[in-house]
């Protein structure tokens, strides 16, 4: 292990991690509507003032989480609290069995509801950690709300959003790898905050390990696959059958080490192992660096246009993944995978000028233009979470 050279990238995490996490409180949040803006150019001015309801939930959890993590602070508690009550006045479908919206106008009116139950999870997932920094019984109930919503949709109840699924039922029907995976996640975290209901969580973590092993994991083809058959079956013979999403199998991957490490499961350690050396054999570009966002699993061509781009927030997934296995298993080729990754985003990503980084990159690791440094889909979560969890798991290993 080079201490020296893990030492001076947690210099450069830790600053990296002041930049965000300024850029977002000085540019982002609302104060007159309360909650926050994330559709941020590179200077961070605000090019639409529609919010996502993912990111107020992203927002409350990573301030409450940064509490957590380093203190309290009360510009951060206030950030967190911002977003959970714009989320709670203004973000519920009271006329749908309490859903979420996917986006609203400044002001909170309702401007698109989809029918994923992801906002349900990033609003438990906020709820719960404010929860374990405050001790607000209140927020442990709305969080445990949201994870029985999304726990009794994924498993067939009648949603009351009523919106069709995304394929006709009758002809395709089948299985996502992201329900699983985040619902790991935000278990993970509500087990740590939420110490009574441990055996509810440990019964949930484990069905959602068994999905992705169950349905997911194909050895055969060296890939996680996200979309699956009812029974996990592959699908090989259209393309979004084939779709392997590195990242997400990246992100995936911490998910599952951080249930093992709770549970002392060193088999899990393996097979998450596994599923990173598949994603970052498959999508790391040989030819520019950083990790593709989307590869076919026969090779084949990608639907998604967007396949060959370089976003922000596969390589935080990787730099935590890569941390974590080392911390793990002790192999050099994870602290190797940390430092190639770093290199390739404090090269390509980072904007020391303006703070924060960018979102979206060519191929060829230029941003593309104009640049952009938040959306509907990037806010203060990815990015801030990586940067603090990454300076969490060195201090770990340094101490070892």
């Amino acid at each position: 292990m080079d201490k020296v050279n893990l030492t001076e990238a947690q210099k450069w995490i830790n600053s990296e991690l002041e930049k965000s996490i300024n850029f977002w409180l000085q540019n982002g949040i609302d104060k007159k509507h309360g909650g926050i803006y994330t559709c941020l150019d590179r200077k961070g001015e605000i090019f639409s003032t529609d919010k996502s309801v993912w990111m107020q939930g992203r927002c409350a959890w990573i301030f409450a989480w940064m509490c957590s993590l380093y203190g309290k602070r009360d510009e951060w508690l206030n950030a967190s609290k911002s977003c959970l009550d714009f989320m709670e006045k203004y973000c519920i479908n009271t006329e749908a069995g309490g859903r979420m919206y996917f986006t609203v106008t400044e002001d909170g009116k309702p401007l698109r509801q989809r029918r994923y139950y992801y906002s349900e999870s990033f609003y438990s997932m906020a709820n719960a950690e404010y929860y374990g920094v405050t001790g607000e019984e209140q927020h442990l109930k709305r969080a445990l709300k949201a994870y029985n919503t999304y726990w009794d949709l994924w498993h067939g109840e009648a949603d009351p959003v009523g919106l069709p699924a995304k394929t006709i039922a009758e002809t395709r029907t089948g299985r996502s790898f992201g329900l699983p995976m985040i619902y790991l996640n935000m278990t993970n975290i509500l087990m740590r905050v939420d110490k009574e209901n441990k055996a509810l969580y440990q019964k949930r973590a484990e069905e959602c390990i068994n999905d992705i092993f169950k349905n997911h994991f194909h050895p055969e083809l060296e890939c996680v696959l996200e979309n699956v058959g009812p029974n996990g079956e592959a699908c090989l013979d259209y393309t979004e059958g084939r779709i392997v999403n590195p990242g997400h199998d990246i992100e995936g991957v911490w998910f599952i080490l951080e249930y093992a490490k709770q549970t002392n499961d060193a088999e899990l350690v393996k097979k998450a192992e596994q599923i990173f050396n598949w994603a970052v054999k498959a999508g790391w570009d040989k030819e520019y660096g950083g990790l593709l966002y989307f590869v076919d699993a026969l090779g084949k061509p990608p639907e998604a246009y967007e396949h060959d781009m370089k976003l922000w927030w596969p390589h935080n997934e990787l730099i935590i993944s890569s941390l974590m296995l080392y911390r793990d298993t002790q192999k050099e080729e994870y602290l190797d995978w940390f430092f190639r990754t770093l290199e390739y985003c404090r090269n390509n990503f980072a904007d020391s000028e303006y703070g924060e980084w960018y979102g979206y990159l060519r191929r060829d690791g230029k941003p593309t233009m104009p640049p952009c440094k938040g959306s509907t889909f990037k806010g203060p979560f990815h990015l801030p979470r990586m940067l603090g969890m990454a300076d969490m798991l060195i201090n770990q290993i340094l101490a070892e």
